[in-house]
């Protein structure tokens, strides 16, 4: 059950066993993944030939010959009642099954005799082999998705079941069952392969390659806020899942949720680059990645759709599916300019952030509901009043998040410089600008004529309405009183947000080190 690990640079490569569980017969099948530095390959066992001729891939007909001690040397579980197939589940070493190097825990009993027994229940079966004679021909195919339960240790309880017979129950090797009464008293010859018979052995194969590329995890299940215990699904940009991946510790889960995690990220700085070659130094990507996105207007369910959210030049995008190609940028569901968006982690602000510093300077009050299930949770809050509530797997994921929207709106910032808004008050028309080295100016539009000026640092506060009206609170630095301006904007809340993008980009230009040291979900992710 160990898991191996190589690394090559920060590429994980890692092989190990897990379980694929199906959430519509509820039965969990045992697979092999192995992660390379582009795909995860799902591997299930199968019985192969391996030599010799083999006229049937998928059936193998083999005559056992009963032994005195020992019996066929095999225990068998399930049957029909149980909707399984029934299945060896046991061989015992050097007894008669053993001996034919033909048989394989996880083979399901096709035929007894020549009598089909594929809709048998476990105890017919049972009946068949104790009283088949000394001679017994069975006909097997491998069963690669074998219920979990087929494969519980010998004689250990499963789920209730009839016990009403006293002999055997379909969840129970039935072992001790098959010996029959052998009418040779002599010791019977062991059963042994013949030698130009085909040879099996069992061997795990490639089923399923899910391409990383642009691929995205879920530990959710479908359509609500619950965490799937120890498993996640791992889903191909083409759609094509793996199905849901169950693993027997936390830990091992942890293990390859992180793996498999860090790949897909790898594959995005790559294809980052490459989409960089074709961008002006001013239209950079600086992040792109998958979220889930809550819906609008959801209950208490909390439902959550995917979405790939990217970081690219003066722009935050909003797609449903990833840009694969330069034309796919104008296709993006939502596009905000950068200086006008306000990032913000959910449970997790402390009292000494600088951007809630300059949130409480602002008068922005960010009421929302924080009953949210999930955590890892940001907002990007736009203009309007609207916003944007997102989830991502991984703590490292939101601090990834929180760096890169705080790098491209100080980018954004310092490359504009200035933003100028139209504005009223009293009746007439002015513009009002927020710019990097001068702070804020108020002129009248039609004279150009400069009515008033502060620098960011004479900020003090601010008050709003809600709607369109906000009061500046400004310092005046010889008579330290206060100088209250009030405007109008037709989408005030933008224009907070961009006062708020200056203010931050502001202090990052004086002291990156503060503002480094301030990383919310850092913090978090350390103390936890």
């Amino acid at each position: 059950m160990g898991n191996y690990f190589w690394f090559s640079l920060h590429i994980n490569t890692k092989t190990g066993i897990a379980l694929l569980y199906d959430e519509v017969s509820e039965n969990a099948y045992d697979i092999r993944l192995k992660l390379t530095k582009e795909v995860l390959t799902i591997q299930k066992q199968d019985v192969v030939c391996v030599s010799g001729s083999d006229h049937s891939a998928n059936h193998r007909t083999v005559t056992l010959r009963r032994q005195p001690v020992g019996g066929l040397g095999l225990s068998i579980k399930g049957g029909a009642e149980h909707k399984v197939p029934v299945v060896i589940s046991k061989i015992f070493k050097d007894q008669a099954a053993d001996q034919t190097g033909m048989l394989f825990i996880g083979d399901a009993i096709i035929q007894v005799n020549g009598i089909n027994v594929e809709s048998a229940t476990h105890e017919e079966v049972v009946h068949l082999l104790r009283n088949a004679g000394d001679e017994v021909t069975i006909t097997v195919q491998y069963l690669r998705e074998a219920p979990s339960f087929l494969k519980l240790p010998l004689g250990s309880p499963g789920p209730s079941s009839d016990h009403s017979s006293g002999a055997s129950s379909p969840l129970f090797d039935s072992g001790l069952h098959l010996n029959g009464n052998s009418t040779n008293t002599a010791p019977s010859s062991p059963s042994s392969p013949i030698a130009n018979e085909p040879k099996y052995e069992k061997r795990w194969l490639d089923t399923l390659s899910v391409p990383l590329s642009m691929a995205r995890i879920s530990r959710y299940k479908a359509g609500t806020d619950k965490l799937r215990s120890n498993a996640f699904e791992v889903l191909a940009l083409d759609g094509v899942s793996t199905g849901i991946l169950q693993f027997y510790t936390a830990q091992e889960s942890a293990d390859w949720l992180r793996a498999i995690s860090t790949n897909i990220s790898d594959l995005t700085l790559q294809n980052m680059k490459m989409a960089n070659k074709c961008c002006s130094p001013s239209d950079q990507v600086i992040h792109m990645g998958w979220v889930n996105e809550k819906l609008e207007g959801t209950d208490s369910s909390q439902l959550y759709t995917f979405k790939f959210l990217a970081l690219k030049g003066s722009s935050f995008y909003i797609f449903s599916t990833p840009p694969v190609s330069t034309l796919d940028w104008v296709r993006a569901e939502k596009i905000y300019n950068l200086c006008e968006v306000l990032f913000k982690i959910h449970k997790l602000w402390l009292a000494d952030d600088c951007c809630l510093q300059a949130n409480l300077y602002l008068g922005i009050h960010q009421d929302f509901d924080l009953e949210d299930q999930r955590p890892y949770c940001f907002s990007v809050m736009v203009g309007h009043g609207k916003s944007h509530y997102f989830n991502v797997e991984l703590g490292s994921e939101l601090a990834v998040w929180e760096k890169s929207f705080q790098r491209a709106i100080f980018v954004e910032v310092q490359r504009t410089g200035s933003k100028t808004y139209m504005c009223s008050w009293q009746g007439d028309t002015l513009c009002f600008t927020v710019d990097f080295a001068l702070g804020f100016t108020c002129f009248d539009s039609k004279t150009k004529n400069v009515l008033w000026r502060f620098k960011f640092s004479q900020l003090k506060g601010s008050s709003d309405d809600g709607k369109t009206r906000v009061k500046l609170l400004f310092q005046n630095l010889d008579t330290k009183q206060i100088d209250t301006k009030e405007l109008e904007f037709q989408d005030l809340t933008a224009v907070l947000h961009c006062i708020h993008s200056f203010i931050a980009a502001k202090v990052a230009s004086v002291d990156p080190v503060f503002i480094d040291s301030q990383s919310i979900a850092r913090k978090y992710m350390y103390s936890n």
